[in-house]
């Protein structure tokens, strides 16, 4: 998406070879044009494949998650981190460890929101090991809902996140794909169409 790689070259700031930060427009301060073309962007892309909801991992994916699943005229499902070890019998459980910060947390759902007639749109920010969106997956997998595609806004491709989930068959689309990243040093690779 051509005005996402032109936010992220103009504002992006590459610390090292994995971090780049983009919370001048992404997820500390948001803005809320570009989020909109995010959605229809993602809207737009997976208008055909029968998505009954959206769904995103809290909390940088919701802006972009919450404007898809308006373009699409559908429901947001915000799966919620949580420290609790308990299990709750009315909540989808699952662990995921985030590569980024290092440490673990309970992914949930409450099983009231979703059924097996359910086909999802993923949402998130990053795609980088894959760890996050994989957990996103478990989840509504135990709800026996079904997966229509990953929406992604920047893929750091030369990390294992696409290729753990394609081989899991899910259909990934990333609206910026960054080849290499280092120290003040951004390139982008061709987008997905």
């Amino acid at each position: 998406m051509k005005l996402l790689e032109e936010k992220v070259l103009a504002e992006g700031k590459a610390i090292n070879e994995n971090i780049l930060k983009v919370d001048g427009f992404i997820n500390h301060q948001v803005d809320p044009e570009l989020m909109k073309a995010i959605g229809e962007d993602f809207a737009r892309h997976f208008k055909d494949a029968g998505i009954t909801k959206v769904a995103t991992i809290e909390s940088s994916g919701i802006a972009p998650a919450l404007t898809t699943a308006a373009a699409l005229r559908i429901p947001l499902l915000i799966l919620k981190k949580s420290p609790s070890k308990v299990l709750n019998d009315n909540m989808y459980q699952t662990v995921v460890t985030s590569y980024t910060k290092g440490n673990s947390y309970e992914l949930t759902l409450a099983k009231h929101l979703i059924s097996d007639e359910d086909h999802v749109l993923i949402i998130d920010d990053f795609l980088a090991n894959g760890e996050a969106a994989t957990g996103a997956v478990r989840l509504i997998r135990k709800a026996h809902a079904t997966i229509a595609g990953i929406g992604i806004l920047i893929e750091k491709s030369f990390q294992p996140g696409r290729s753990k989930l394609e081989e899991q068959g899910l259909n990934v689309y990333s609206q910026v794909r960054i080849g290499r990243l280092d120290a003040g040093v951004i390139e982008l690779l061709a987008a997905d169409e």
